[in-house]
């Protein structure tokens, strides 16, 4: 289709030029003759014959700018590690190249491919941190289709056409042969044929098939036929006829081709043929084929493949026909050569299986069952078929050269091979068929746009014939094309002889002279032969009955006379060789008139004349003729008339004549007769006046426009009746009639200015009708259809003021200048003023009683004003629009409301809606201003409806400006975001407006929030923020909004986030939806793809492509669906789609990919702009120049805490921090401050929270962060100790949240990476090596990290430091990471639980807060295990913090001494009151909630414990800590309480020391592991306190319960039974060991190197602290390696263990950190023993007692002790040492030293024992009598025994 704008420099019309159907032949030369005297007829004929003309400005014209690309955007997910993120990079440029559109299901025309970098676009702009939130909000974005949502939105139709509708058949023949030879010429038709109806429903393709060796003409197989289909239907077939010379008689028949066994010419046969067949002109019929193209159930509309779920309809085999041998072979051309120019793949089609006749034959006899058996034909005919859609092709789409630059949805389809089917003997008839299927639309899309009528088709080597589509005269539909021609079929002719018979066919001007040549009228079989003088039929040879199927096509003239005529000369020919060729000879001639149409749509009869005279037309001349056959109708015929011409209808045809007689003025001025005529055309049946509707249209304009009053009335109420029933009759649902929206855009025309315009007429007779019905008068009903028909009226109005406008400049205008505007009268402008408000009255009236007609009368209108503002001066159309406004000020009805925004919805889509002036010179764009006006009132808007319509229209033009080709530049961005930026003020005027917006709408106004602040300049943003302190936090509580709403975050993030996250499965009961951070416009999109077939390329699964498989061959796995919309019924069915995360699921993976990647790069794109929006704030603040609070800058750090706790993607990282940097160094003092502590303390958790990532350039980038807050800290307090305090909090509230542990396979606990992660961002914080890498890896100058004061040199950043607040979190890590590993054994290693809790209290020391905490958490595990002392030690320690804290305050009762005193309970409690407790005032945290009181609580709670655990000394020590206080507050009734309890405890103490039976606080055990499963316990030795009724066995027995659930399959545990030394490598591997020890505690002044034997109650002293440190035990052994031995062999090996600490401490052990031991020899432990006995009774006679009462204790101590000494049948140990010792060999082994000291020991010992007895005489009575006897008699004769080994002990004693 080429096309021509009119002028050069005009670009608003176009013209299009037409293709007649005879596109091959000169157009219709007998219309060239000279038509004034008949105006209707020069009306059509230009109406057909004059090019379109198009408005192309009428639709708006939108030039979008490239397609934009979105990056992945990398988040902290389960994969993003360094080699992630490489990964992603690279793989971000392959996917590009390889997911293309086709893969991917669009439903828009905006490209949505990721190429052509967005932000490329924008290089002149200043730099932003990243792209504009919009592309990726709306990054389907299609003007068009948003549009089609407008209610009443106009569409354009395209380029009206009959021709190119449903299918296109192509068949080109490529060869003929025959098993006997192709000797002579073959001649051929083909035409479509419905076999069921017995009817031809296309004209005749010819073709020649010449042998080689007689070729003269070229070969006409290098044309192709073209056949017009509207759908398929298994009735429609190829009917194929072949004709040949007529045989000569005598000569070769034609049965040589039909024989059954094979034949072979003779040379002289085939020359006979040969010479024949040249001088032989006529041809008789010789073969016929039927070949069906279509299968029965293949019967959809268009063509279309039947759906997936259509059952497979039986085949054609079923039918009467076998099919040929079809085969899919390369498309191979008759001359070998391929076309050039054409593309795509067809089907060759072998018709192998011809009927031959025996004798002539028409086509409706063709297959009468009666008819003579035909026989088949030996030979094939090839034939290459091609099909494709001829869809209506959009014209902007066509390029010059006829190619589509736009991709064609409907699949373009072409031949598939055929099938073979047995024969089923029902009858003789043998047809090839051909079955049609479809095939990739790609490759066949230029081939079906060149075979579209107009479109390239001259690209083709090959002469296309498109055959005329006889249906087209049947349609109701207008005629678009000038036809003009009629068909002539002769039938039959009887005759009483048989005959060769053949007619002759002419036509002729009149009867007046026989010689006189008849016109050139008919049409030829070949092409490009112009029109010749006569046609010829077939032969039918030896027929009484005279058959022929010839067609004959007959060009008429312009206006048929009632002399022209048909005459038909019949002629008999010899078929014989004489000395010349045969000649012809008359039989009789046959004449038909062409004066009534109506006859030339009919079959007719003829009599045959025998001569023609002159005037043989005229009645006198007929009776003179003499007619054949006794004159009976013997000649049959068919005439078809095909011309948009000749009005069959006759009401139609009187109005063209009275058309006529008015414009020619050959009537009466006022006439009736005219106005009876337009009156009449209401009667005119609809098919009739739809052929006819544009000239009719045309003239009745005519006549509005230069009739009086009377018939501009008629010819208006005559119109508005046809385009009502054109409205009604033809609807195709739509509210703009196709045929009337063709007529406005494309047929309607001022013929450049040869026509008067029609709006001045127009607009008067309408007005007048409207002030008639607004002054009451009575109108009729015709009034509502003319409010119906308003919007075609209004249109035409506006077309025609812009065609006067175009021809007014079109010649004048210098190049490249705009139209300027019409300029109008003055009354037509007041008399459109007046219908625009006498419809809107109408549409306001209608309104409210819900009238849809209002609503489609009210888009008419916008339109109106729309078409308008291009045409004339736009202020005259804002006083139509401010005339609307004024009718619908407010907010009013929701109706109302609703028209108001479709109005306004309507003009702001106009193209140059950015450049209108404003209504007064001075304003700015009134429309823009309006729209902004209208939009926030509707926010506010009851109905919500009303609210997402107008966030929907904003959101429509920010995109439509931001894509927008023409305003790319940053200048027009500028202007158009301070043209919307009074929106922005409006909202932050009324912001319980915004907060009322549901969440969609809220996202809306939001993205024009940010699009807006983008394009503004810094001045602009300036300006805006010194509007005042308050505004400037509403503009940053949008912001917040922002982040907030449009936050993306990734499915398995793997950190919780200070905010509120969001599960995607918690949507509660609205709809379920894909995306709710993109447009709504995105689901549509989304639902509309998810509807999108996707078929895999290339051939279909059976090789048919023109029909769809059962879904049951095509997905024979029921549990795979046959498509993604079965896949998303089958999702939703199963109540999958509930959710959102379901939902996705079920889409297509492309598609959730390019989801996740627009909502990344939304939420990526956000965020980037807000920083960059906090940047300039915050350099704007820098300089005192904006309202905001310069105190605490909340702003500022408001919108950084929201950043924070976001999921941000890694660009934005990258981003954030060179800003970090940059508001620190601006603002630090303020932020550092303490009113900003709560902003610091939420930082510092963020950037913890972001040194746990695992990716790499993230977390690095938080290590940055921190340095900056230490930089700072240095800078300001030259010392890091608040912000080790802060840190120190947010890492304990972090751990609560990070999950530091994770299931092994085996199910023990293992630490995670993000432990691994937080403790390597921690050691790389104080890394001065690497710290000026990571600062320049991560974007800040070299100089980041200095804290230098002005004016010095100094650097206050001291790494020393750095590193001493590294290692306080790390402990703090390590400690909570122990506690979280330790959780599954928590319940049953409760030493370790109570371990765990102690680190992390030690851990969080700095914060009292925290240390507390985990303190009474430690309290509490001991009292659930009863240990009392430990508990109560927990209580001390909390209360000595506290303290602590109360002394640094000096504002209590106590002093440094307190502390101290409370230290030697508790060594844990520090003397040196540290600076932390007065820094750690933070927000939630600090020493001021630390009283005495508290402190009080937990004193009373330790001395509570105390008495528990029976240490009473302790408690008496606590206690004088509390009474102070009461004495300072003056409460002596709590004194005195606390002066009685002090009683008690001291009494308590008495009792204790009084007791026989030494106290015990608690037993001691060492127990050493032994075995890598201990893990960190390995190889380490551990003294553990127990309650004092715990013995070896039982702590043997908790160990081993506790340690085996430790053990694996690999490993045993094994207990070591003695206090022997390990050598932990002679140990077997395998085996963990536990040694077990009692062990004694060892007081501070007792000497450890005394040989006695230790009895601790010997050592107990007065009232004194329990306080142990070190612990003992003697283990015996022998040099011989036994363990025991005799006296004599027996060692003792004493050893020492120093603790970390001393007992009753936190925790139920203490860790050896000193080991020490020392031996005794045989001897010193005869000896020690001895004196250990001696000095026990020495002690017992020593005691003091303070009264008589003491005496019973004393006498039974003294008992015990004597019983062991002297009886020697119960203990014979000093005995057992003579004889050891003292009795041979051992003693001449001893040393004269030892033996003496032994003997001295001994002799000491019975000198007590005797001393003993006396004093037990003074205390016993009569009852112990004979037990002091026993002792006495004991002692003599030990005395004796030993005076065996000592004689000079008798003398002693």
């Amino acid at each position: 289709m080429a096309l021509e704008d009119i002028p050069s420099n005009a670009q608003r019309f176009r013209k299009i030029h037409r293709n007649s159907w005879a596109s091959n032949l000169e157009l219709y030369p007998l219309l060239d003759e000279n038509l004034e005297q008949w105006p209707h007829l020069n009306e059509l004929v230009q109406c057909y014959k004059s090019d379109w003309i198009k408005d192309e400005s009428k639709y708006g014209r939108y030039d979008s700018s490239a397609p934009f690309s979105f990056q992945n955007q990398i988040y902290e997910g389960i994969d993003t590690d360094i080699e992630t993120e490489a990964r992603l990079a690279c793989a971000r440029d392959s996917k590009v190249d390889d997911v293309t559109d086709d893969d991917v299901p669009s439903t828009s025309g905006r490209p949505i491919s990721e190429s052509g970098s967005y932000s490329s676009r924008l290089k002149a702009a200043s730099v932003h941190f990243g792209d504009s939130p919009l592309p990726a909000y709306e990054p389907t974005f299609d003007w068009e289709n948003e549009r089609l949502l407008i209610f009443g939105q106009r569409t354009p139709e395209p380029f009206p056409t009959q021709c190119d509708s449903g299918l296109k058949i192509s068949v080109k023949v490529l060869s003929l042969s025959f098993q006997a030879g192709l000797t002579e010429p073959f001649y051929g038709t083909i035409c479509l044929y419905n076999k069921e109806r017995r009817e031809k429903l296309s004209e005749d393709f010819y073709f020649d098939v010449i042998p080689t060796e007689m070729q003269e003409a070229t070969i006409s197989s290098d044309r192709r036929g073209v056949f017009s289909l509207d759908a398929p239907s298994a009735s429609v077939c190829l009917l194929i006829q072949l004709e040949k010379p007529a045989t000569e008689e005598g000569g070769v028949t034609s049965s040589v081709y039909s024989r059954k066994e094979p034949i072979n010419l003779t040379e002289k046969e085939k020359q006979k043929l040969q010479v024949w067949s040249r001088i032989m002109p006529y041809r008789e019929c010789f073969a016929w084929a039927v070949v069906p193209l279509f299968e029965n159930h293949n019967t959809v509309s268009g063509g279309g493949a039947a759906s997936p779920g259509s059952p497979l309809a039986p085949s054609i085999s079923g039918s009467s026909f076998q099919d040929g041998v079809g085969e899919p072979v390369a498309k191979t051309p008759y001359d070998g050569k391929l076309p050039q120019g054409r593309t795509g793949s067809s089907v060759i089609v072998e018709i192998s299986n011809l009927n031959k006749v025996k004798e002539s034959y028409t086509e409706d006899t063709l297959q009468d069952p009666k008819r003579k058996l035909h026989k088949p034909v030996k030979g094939a005919l090839r034939l290459e078929v091609e099909r494709f859609r001829a869809d209506h092709i959009d014209l902007d789409s066509l390029s010059e050269d006829g190619s589509s630059t736009n991709d064609l949805n409907d699949v373009v389809e072409s031949v598939g091979p055929s099938r073979k089917h047995p024969n089923d003997g029902s009858d003789g008839h043998r047809n090839g068929s051909l079955k049609l299927n479809g095939v990739d639309r790609r490759k066949q899309h230029k081939s079906a746009l060149q075979m579209t009528r107009g479109c390239g088709l001259q690209n083709c080597n090959d002469e296309v014939f498109e055959a005329f589509d006889f249906r087209v005269m049947l349609k109701s539909e207008p005629f678009t094309q000038l036809i003009h021609c009629l068909y002539l079929y002769p039938l039959t002719v009887s005759f009483s002889r048989k005959r060769n018979l053949f007619i002759r066919v002419e036509m002729k001007k009149d009867d007046g002279d026989i010689r006189k040549q008849p016109i050139e009228a008919m049409y030829t079989r070949g092409p490009g032969l112009g029109l010749q003088k006569w046609a010829n039929t077939q032969v039918a040879v030896g027929a009484r009955m005279a058959s022929f199927h010839d067609e004959i096509k007959i060009c008429l003239p312009a206006l048929l006379t009632p002399q022209h005529h048909l005459l038909f000369t019949l002629f008999h020919i010899d078929l014989q060789t004489k000395l010349e060729a045969p000649k012809p000879v008359v039989v009789g001639y046959a004449v038909l008139p062409l004066s009534t149409p109506a006859q030339l749509h009919m079959d007719i009869s003829l009599p045959v004349m025998r001569e023609l005279g002159h005037n043989y037309l005229q009645d006198a001349g007929k009776e003179r003729l003499d007619y054949l056959e006794d004159g009976k109708s013997i000649f049959k015929l068919r005439l078809r008339l095909c011309s948009t011409l000749f009005p069959v209808n006759e009401r139609i045809r009187d109005f063209f004549l009275e058309y006529d007689r008015h414009i020619l003025r050959t009537s009466p001025p006022w006439g009736s007769e005219l106005l009876e005529a337009i009156n009449s055309l209401k009667n005119v049946e609809s098919s009739a006046l739809l052929q006819f509707l544009q000239p009719i249209l045309n003239m009745l304009l005519n006549l509005i426009g230069d009739g009086g009053e009377t018939l501009q009335v008629a010819a208006f109420r005559a119109m508005v009746n046809i385009l009502t029933r054109v409205q009604q009759e033809s609807s195709d649902g739509t509210e703009r009639n196709r045929f009337l929206v063709n007529y406005v855009d494309y047929t309607f025309d001022d013929f450049g200015g040869q026509q008067a315009s029609v709006y001045p007429g127009l607009c008067t007779v309408w007005g007048s009708l409207a002030r008639s019905k607004a002054k009451g008068y009575r109108v009729g009903p015709v009034y509502d259809d003319v409010l119906a028909m308003a919007w075609f009226f209004l249109e035409l109005i506006v077309k025609s003021m812009a065609l006067e406008q175009n021809n007014i400049h079109s010649n004048s205008l210098p190049l490249g200048e705009d139209i300027p505007p019409l300029q109008l009268k003055d009354g037509v402008f007041r008399c459109i003023v007046q219908l625009f408000d006498c419809l809107l009255a109408e549409v306001h009236e209608r309104c409210k009683k819900g009238l849809s007609l209002a609503k489609r009368l009210n888009s008419s209108l916008a339109f109106f004003c729309f078409d308008l503002l291009s045409v004339i001066e736009p202020r005259l159309v804002f006083e139509l629009v401010s005339l609307y406004m004024d009718k619908f000020a407010g907010v009013c009805q929701s109706v109302l409301h609703d028209c108001k925004l479709t109005f306004l919805q309507i003009i702001c889509d106009h193209d140059l809606f950015v450049e209108m002036p404003g209504k007064d010179p001075s304003d700015r764009n009134y429309l823009a201003s309006l729209l902004i006006q209208e939009a926030f009132l509707t926010l506010d808007h009851e109905d919500l409806s009303q609210r997402a319509k107008a966030a929907r229209i904003l959101v429509f033009l920010m995109c439509k400006h931001e894509f927008d080709l023409r305003y790319q530049k940053c200048e027009d961005r500028l202007y158009i975001a301070q043209l919307y930026f009074p929106l922005i003020g409006q909202i932050l005027d009324e912001m319980p407006v915004f907060y009322n917006l549901n969440t969609v709408e809220k996202r809306e106004v939001l993205i024009v929030f940010l699009q807006v602040m983008k394009n503004l300049d810094d001045a602009f943003l300036v300006k805006a923020w010194q509007q005042g302190i308050a505004r400037t936090r509403l503009f940053f509580k949008l912001l917040e909004e922002c982040l907030t709403l449009f936050e993306h975050r990734r499915e398995g993030d793997c950190l919780l986030i200070n905010s509120s996250s969001r599960n995607p499965d918690s949507e509660g009961p609205i709809m379920p939806k894909y995306s709710d951070l993109l447009s709504p416009s995105i689901n549509a999109y989304l639902s509309e793809a998810s509807r999108q077939e996707h078929r895999p390329q290339g051939t279909p699964e059976n090789g048919y492509m023109w029909h769809r498989v059962s879904p049951q061959i095509s997905s024979p796995s029921q549990s795979q669906p046959y498509s993604l919309r079965e896949a998303l019924a089958q999702a939703q069915s199963s109540r999958i789609g509930a959710s959102t995360r379901a939902l996705r699921e079920s889409l297509h993976p492309l598609l959730r990919q390019k989801l996740e990647l627009w909502e990344e790069n939304l939420s990526a794109a956000v965020s980037l702009l807000v920083l960059e929006l906090t940047d300039k704030f915050s350099n704007a603040a820098a300089s005192h120049s904006i309202s905001t609070d310069y105190s605490k800058l909340d702003c500022i750090t408001t919108i950084l805490t929201s950043i924070f706790s976001r999921s941000q993607p890694l660009t934005f990282w990258k981003a954030f921090f060179p800003v970090f940097n940059n508001v620190f160094n601006l603002h630090g003092a303020t932020l550092m401050a303490r009113e900003n502590d709560r902003f610091l303390k939420q930082v510092a958790f963020h950037l913890l929270r972001l040194a746990v990532f695992r990716n790499d350039s993230i977390r690095r980038r938080a290590v940055i962060g921190l340095q900056i807050l230490i930089r700072n800290s240095f800078y300001y307090f030259v010392h890091t100790t608040r912000l080790r305090v802060m840190l120190t909090i947010t890492l304990s509230e972090l751990m609560s949240e990070v999950q530091v542990t994770r299931m092994r396979s085996d199910g023990s606990l293992e630490e995670t990476g993000e432990a691994r992660f937080l403790r390597k961002s921690l050691e790389e914080m104080a890394d001065e090596d690497r710290s000026s890498d990571l600062v320049r890896d991560c974007g800040l100058p070299p100089n980041a990290l200095d804290a230098i004061h002005e004016g010095s040199t100094d650097n206050c950043w001291i790494w020393l430091e750095v590193k001493y607040l590294s290692d306080c979190l790390l402990l703090a890590l390590d400690a909570g990471t122990e506690h979280a590993l330790l959780a599954p054994v928590m319940t049953v290693d409760r030493y370790a639980a109570a371990e765990s809790f102690y680190k992390l209290a030690m851990a969080y020391a700095p914060v009292p807060d925290l240390h507390i905490v985990w303190l009474l958490n430690l309290c509490d595990l001991h009292q659930e295990m009863q240990s009392w002392a430990e508990a109560a030690q927990c209580a001390v320690a909390v209360a000595g913090v506290i303290m602590q804290a109360l002394v640094g305050r000096n504002d209590a009762v106590w002093t440094t001494d307190h502390v101290i005193a409370l230290q030697k309970i508790c060594p844990i409690v520090s003397s040196d009151v540290a600076a932390e407790a007065s820094a750690a005032e933070f927000e939630g945290y600090g020493a001021s909630k630390l009283t005495v009181d508290s402190a009080v609580k937990y004193l009373q709670l330790a001395n509570k414990l105390f008495a528990e655990a029976e240490l009473y000394h302790f408690c008496a020590s606590i206690l004088e800590l509390i009474i102070p206080v009461y004495k300072s507050r003056r409460l002596y009734g709590q004194v005195a309480k606390c002066l009685t309890s002090l009683t008690n405890i001291y009494e308590s103490i008495v009792e204790q020391e009084s007791s026989p039976i030494p106290f015990i606080d608690g037993t001691y055990y060492r127990v050493g592991f032994y075995g890598e499963r201990f893990g960190k316990l390995d190889r380490k030795e551990y003294v553990y306190r127990e309650p004092r009724d715990v013995r070896l066995g039982d702590i043997m027995e908790k160990l081993s319960h506790i340690y085996e659930s430790r053990m694996n399959g690999n490993h045993t545990l094994h207990i070591i039974p003695d206090s022997r030394q390990v050598n932990a490598e002679e140990l077997q591997p395998g085996v963990c060991y536990l040694q077990i020890t009692a062990v004694d505690p060892v007081m501070e002044d007792e000497d450890l190197g005394s040989r006695r034997e230790r009895i601790f109650s010997l050592s107990t002293g007065g009232v004194r602290g329990r306080v142990f440190d070190r612990f003992l035990f003697d283990t015996p052994f022998t040099k011989n390696g036994k363990s025991q031995g005799g006296l004599e062999d027996q060692w003792k090996r004493r050893t020492v263990l120093q603790t970390q600490g001393s007992f009753p401490a936190l925790v139920h052990r203490l860790f050896v950190i000193k080991s020490e031991s020392m031996e005794f020899s045989p001897v010193e432990n005869a000896i020690g023993m001895i004196e250990t006995r001696t000095a026990a009774l020495r002690n017992e006679l020593e005691e003091p007692r303070s009264s008589e009462g003491d005496q019973l204790p004393r006498l039974q101590s003294l008992q015990r002790i004597l019983q062991g000494s002297v009886a020697v049948q119960v203990n014979s140990g000093v005995l057992s040492v003579c004889t050891a010792f003292l009795s041979g060999e051992p003693a001449t082994r001893l040393r004269s030293q030892e033996l003496q000291q032994l003997i001295a020991a001994l002799l000491e010992f019975m000198a007590v024992c005797k001393r003993a007895i006396r004093v037990h005489f003074r205390l016993i009575g009569e009852e112990d009598q004979d037990f002091h006897t026993q002792l006495v008699n004991g002692f003599q004769s030990l005395t004796a025994e030993l005076s065996h080994y000592i004689p000079a002990i008798l003398s002693e004693l």
